[in-house]
């Protein structure tokens, strides 16, 4: 399997309220409520890092959860996320855009 690398889009608002990330696309002002792990991955999403050194490093080092679960969970919620404009997917590193506005919100 390939690695992905993810990175936030550039076109959203993002703001932390309680630990879980508010994040709206300006695609179509659709809100998504980001969970913990949503979290860490939205935190994480630098364009550099692999997912799966995310998952490794930072999702199974936080939560007890199996590895590879937790990388078909992690893959199933970027591309659903990017599928929204939240997220942007590539097979290759991704070269830093504008990042997301935090606190937009």
């Amino acid at each position: 399997m390939s690695s992905l690398f993810i990175a936030r889009a550039a076109e959203v608002a993002a703001r932390s309220l309680d630990g879980e990330m508010m994040i709206m696309s300006a695609r179509d002002s659709t809100l998504f409520t980001l969970n913990p792990v949503g979290t860490l991955i939205w935190q994480s999403a630098d364009g550099s890092t692999p997912l799966t050194e995310i998952v490794e490093r930072k999702i199974c080092a936080e939560f007890a959860v199996d590895p590879e679960e937790a990388l078909n969970d992690a893959e199933g919620f970027v591309n659903d996320l990017a599928s929204h404009g939240i997220l942007v997917v590539s097979g290759a590193p991704i070269s830093p855009a504008k990042p997301a506005q935090e606190g937009a919100l």
